[in-house]
């Protein structure tokens, strides 16, 4: 049977991210390859793939957040907003646009609602808004709640700007820069985008699209960082027995209530996911007095066959 796992793998420039995934079923020979989220063609970096049984894990990735450098140009609108894009508009840059700016980028730490790009691959009735666009049915869609975690190593050369940042799922940052712009009065548009990471998946760890092979699998596992349940030996995950105090061997990190955990077996084999109904210092305090207990302490939420 074909191996199972993540691929973290270094997206070129001017290929899509569905291109990507056709390159992946193509090279490993199998058609279950999902993502974990898309890349836009003209940037590059971190994309991560998932082959065969690791499309299970995906949607615990989906909702991670990102990091990614942006290099961008005031003055200038484009209706990508990004440099690939049909100018729109070209205007002056002032002396005080440049005093505003690193304050004005620095000003969208936080959360605020942001409005996606009529070209991007947001669904609307089931078509991407692309396929709207090219057509010149541009769909404005309601703003969404994002956040801008950080903003780091903000630099300016005259009209071209660059910085870091770490934003959650959902941002555009071709939307961020135009919002920038915007602020300022003058525009502004995105020359280069970079994601250097989506979680614990870096870009300096990446592979590049023509080392794609079995071999360069990774456990999924090992990139989330969920607290633990060890279970005893004699635990039928794959009868469907849900998690009791007498089940548990040990458990590691703190948990609260309605908590995801990942479930390991007495061979420290991972064997599925569970949602917590119990605090991990209730489940200590009974480990300690009552291990013998049928109190309930996690639901089964996913199992994985090993066999």
């Amino acid at each position: 049977m074909n191996k199972s796992g993540f691929l973290n793998i270094n997206k070129p420039k001017n290929i899509t991210s569905h291109d990507l995934v056709d390159i992946v079923r193509k090279e490993l020979g199998t058609r279950k390859v999902g993502h974990t989220g898309t890349l836009d063609p003209f940037a590059e970096g971190v994309m991560v793939l998932a082959v065969n049984k690791g499309t299970k894990f995906i949607e615990f990735f989906q909702n991670s957040f990102k990091t990614y450098h942006v290099v961008a140009e005031l003055g200038i609108i484009t209706d990508t907003f990004d440099i690939t894009g049909v100018l729109k508009e070209k205007n002056e840059v002032r002396p005080e646009h440049l005093e505003k700016l690193k304050d004005t980028i620095e000003s969208f730490k936080g959360s605020y609602d942001q409005v996606p790009p009529a070209y991007s691959a947001r669904r609307y009735k089931g078509k991407r808004l692309y396929e709207y666009a090219r057509k010149g049915e541009i769909i404005n869609l309601p703003p969404k709640r994002i956040q801008i975690k950080n903003i780091n190593n903000i630099t300016i050369d005259n009209k071209v700007f660059e910085f870091d940042a770490e934003v959650s799922s959902g941002t555009y940052i071709r939307s961020l820069i135009m919002d920038i712009g915007y602020k300022l009065g003058c525009g502004a548009v995105t020359k280069k985008l970079t994601r250097t990471s989506i979680e614990k998946f870096k870009l300096d760890d990446s592979i590049n699209y023509e080392n794609i092979r079995y071999d360069n699998l990774l456990n999924p596992v090992d990139y989330l960082d969920f607290p633990e349940i060890n279970l005893k030996h004699g635990y039928k995950i794959e009868n469907g027995i849900h998690v009791y105090v007498n089940n548990v061997e040990d458990f590691k990190f703190s948990f609260q209530k309605h908590q995801i955990v990942k479930l390991f077996d007495e061979n420290n084999r991972f064997i599925g996911f569970a949602k917590t109904e119990k605090t991990s210092k209730f489940l200590n305090t009974l480990l300690k007095n009552e291990p013998e207990s049928f109190e309930r302490v996690a639901k089964l939420y996913k199992i994985f066959n090993q066999r």
